[in-house]
């Protein structure tokens, strides 16, 4: 199956009101595992590449060009998506890549700066035919550069929407990066105000500390796109250190590393349903 646009699977899932997950890629074993695990729940799948992943591999070509393979020979629909992009240039060179989306993150940056990046962004990739995500409000917990706390205020978000015709927004309401213990609790109320005041679909980020009846709630909530990472991670790296534990004599990585990428695509399964099976209706 071709590798499909991120607008496509994020108006499928908006019209229907079910969440979509969005799971991060370190290497391409986990691509692997992601796209694997998507097809055992017979569901879509957004593939994502953050900046940190980028810098790890050294650059974005190698790992997005790998990564677009695997899912291009994918037997359900899957996008390939840029994660958390402080920099611009990358997220343009992202959209040259072939990526059907980016999310470009201001959130760093004052609110005009923030909107006027994010417009330059949006600006070039729309006329490329590629969705923009874009953050307000900072979500807590990534190397330190977002403080915990904060909420994205139903007004401004209108109002940074309509600034930057951004497809997708990130909210804060209550989520952290990185979390390893799922004990995040989330602010309902707020998602219900935010997917009220705003015309576009809204992105759960640090789903991975926020437990299965959280995240449930928040897509009947309001949340569409729902991006899970450490979670995930979790299942891979617990494999690996089992393997390794049982066989420590082994140094054939394939075979650890095998371990972890059969670990993490049940449960990437699993998470695609359990989005899947939620529903919220229309505003």
């Amino acid at each position: 199956m071709a590798l499909t646009p991120t607008r496509d699977l994020m108006e499928a899932a908006a019209r229907r009101g079910a969440g979509l997950g969005a799971f991060n890629v370190i290497h391409l074993e986990t691509a692997e595992a992601l796209v694997a695990g998507a097809e055992q729940a017979g569901l879509p799948v957004i593939l994502q590449i953050s900046e940190n992943c980028v810098k790890y591999h050294g650059g974005l070509e190698p790992i997005a060009l790998g990564t677009q393979a695997i899912a291009r020979q994918a037997k359900v629909p899957v996008a390939l998506h840029l994660d958390h992009a402080e920099d611009e240039e990358l997220a343009l060179d992202a959209v040259d890549l072939g990526f059907g989306s980016v999310m470009y993150d201001g959130s760093h940056l004052e609110y005009s700066a923030n909107v006027a990046a994010t417009a330059r962004v949006t600006r070039y990739a729309h006329a490329r035919g590629v969705y923009v995500e874009a953050e307000l409000g900072k979500v807590g917990g990534k190397d330190g550069a977002h403080a915990p706390g904060v909420r994205t205020d139903p007004q401004e978000a209108a109002t940074f929407v309509k600034e930057t015709l951004v497809d997708a927004l990130a909210v804060a309401v209550g989520s952290s990066h990185a979390m390893t213990e799922r004990s995040a609790s989330l602010d309902l109320r707020l998602i219900s105000l935010l997917r009220d005041a705003v015309d576009v679909p809204l992105v759960l980020h640090g789903s991975s500390g926020v437990p299965d009846d959280e995240l449930v709630a928040a897509i009947a909530a309001g949340m569409t796109k729902i991006n899970v990472s450490t979670h995930l991670s979790g299942f891979f790296t617990r494999a690996v250190r089992r393997y390794l534990q049982d066989h420590p004599a082994d140094v054939d990585s394939r075979r650890y590393v095998s371990a972890g990428r059969d670990a993490l695509a049940p449960e990437a399964a699993r998470l695609l349903a359990l989005f899947h099976s939620v529903e919220h209706g229309t505003p």
